[in-house]
């Protein structure tokens, strides 16, 4: 997405050809491929193709850009997967669907798993407790609604919370397991057929 630095007349000025959720999208594609530590100005304005002026229209700081991109990481789960799985009417159909459904977000793995990785981040912290702390409440609902008792749907939310913790960081840390798509699908049942109450 290259844009050419000679404007004439009848070109929009660079401030407007971007917007704040551009840049948002594009700081969650660097997190997500290189970490939040990678996060810095000059690359982005490289990638997009566009001057640092660009960026100062819609952001004060690098750190006000990290905020924004990390709320919109947090929305998207909340709006897209949460609140689709809520939607659906019957509560035992919810939770195979969320696993089937997440197990392919890939992107927002990448991102969360980087988050991971940055937990000594100021500005990280909050979002990662927020976000751990709503999924393992919907889960707990989500069990609590499929028929299981609430302090065992309580355990089992946080179990299955930890095994995807924890598949993440094996994956995209230490490039374990490394499954074929089949194998990964199959991995994927295999948890519905052990966490989910049949």
């Amino acid at each position: 997405m290259g844009y050419h630095t000679g404007m004439n007349v009848r070109q929009k000025p660079e401030r407007t050809r971007l917007s704040a959720e551009d840049w948002e999208d594009a700081a969650l594609n660097l997190i997500a491929e290189q970490g939040v530590g990678a996060l810095a100005v000059e690359a982005l304005a490289r990638q997009l193709g566009v001057t640092k002026g660009s960026f100062y229209w819609h952001f004060r700081t690098r750190e006000a850009l990290l905020q924004a991109a990390l709320e919109r990481w947090e929305q998207y789960g909340e709006r897209e997967i949460i609140g689709q799985i809520e939607a659906i009417p019957d509560p035992r159909e919810r939770l195979p669907e969320l696993f089937r459904r997440v197990a392919h977000e890939l992107h927002p793995h990448r991102v969360y798993a980087a988050l991971l990785k940055a937990l000594d981040h100021p500005l990280v912290v909050p979002v990662m407790a927020r976000v751990s702390k709503r999924r393992t409440e919907f889960l707990h609902t989500a069990y609590t609604e499929a028929g299981m008792e609430t302090g065992e749907a309580l355990n089992r939310a946080r179990l299955t919370y930890a095994a995807y913790v924890g598949f993440l960081q094996l994956n995209f840390t230490l490039g374990l397991p490394r499954l074929s798509h089949e194998e990964f699908d199959a991995y994927v049942e295999h948890m519905i057929a052990t966490l989910i109450p049949s």
